[in-house]
């Protein structure tokens, strides 16, 4: 895996991704081999990543909320084998794998979204870790390819605070690039039935409450990192180590001078 730094892969979070994805898991058919996603610039990303149009809040036993990823591809070539990961950091600490029903579309088609907890409680999931054929997107040079995906909470998630970013992995055969970094998106869970008491309460629904409401895109990719655990390397790094076993290749690290 080539990333962009020199920080030490977590150990403890490939040894989960293995327990995570056995030996039954049949592994992803890679996209055809084609030439590195590099920017001109060595200092930035070669995939602009954005998320944007989520809720503010999600009820525990309620329903999906739609949200979007924005993969622009500020290079000359095309990139191929795309894989986000999307990372969530609650402030609790508290949200179990099991919790987020997360799935992503590719075209019309609904891929589920295994989540895996790391040994810093940040939850990881990579698209296209389930062995389903997601061969990764395929993003064209100067254009942006955007990702619908949609979120709901089990019934037993407690209140809480959640960050989720997006890493963006270029695979390639049993290799992969770091290749982006969306901006963060928060959103609060709500325990179940909570929405209805504020209702009740307030004798109307709140912006909250109302699932047509305008999201918010105020949402900064450095403001407030401090609480979320990816201010660190190694927090950025839990994505992408993930996905480096998700891959199914050889562990292999390769610093790439920045």
């Amino acid at each position: 895996m080539r990333l962009c730094t020199s920080v030490p892969l977590s150990a403890s979070l490939c040894l989960a991704a293995v327990a995570l994805l056995g030996g039954a898991a049949s592994p992803v058919h890679a996209a055809a081999a084609g030439p590195d996603c590099a920017a001109s610039d060595d200092r930035q990303f070669p995939i602009t990543t954005r998320i944007h149009g989520g809720p503010d809040s999600y009820d525990a036993g309620g329903g999906y909320g739609m949200w979007s990823i924005d993969l622009t591809n500020t290079t000359q070539g095309p990139c191929t084998g795309i894989h986000p990961v999307v990372v969530l950091v609650d402030g609790e600490r508290a949200l179990k794998p099991t919790q987020p029903r997360l799935e992503f579309y590719e075209g019309a088609r609904p891929h589920p979204v295994r989540f895996e907890r790391t040994d810093r409680d940040e939850l990881v999931g990579a698209f296209g870790a389930l062995g389903d054929g997601f061969a990764g997107f395929a993003v064209p040079p100067g254009q942006t390819l955007t990702v619908r995906v949609r979120l709901a909470m089990t019934s037993d998630a407690v209140p809480n605070e959640v960050t989720a970013n997006a890493a963006v992995v270029q695979r390639r055969e049993d290799d992969g690039d770091w290749v982006g970094q969306s901006n963060d998106y928060r959103f609060r869970v709500r325990a179940e039935g909570e929405a209805e008491a504020e209702v009740e309460s307030d004798g109307a629904a709140t912006p909250d409450d109302d699932p047509s409401a305008a999201p918010d895109d105020r949402l900064s990719f450095a403001d407030e990192l401090a609480g979320t655990g990816l201010t660190t390397p190694h927090g950025a790094l839990a994505a992408a180590s993930f996905v480096l076993v998700v891959t199914g290749g050889a562990l292999v690290l390769v610093r790439r001078r920045r």
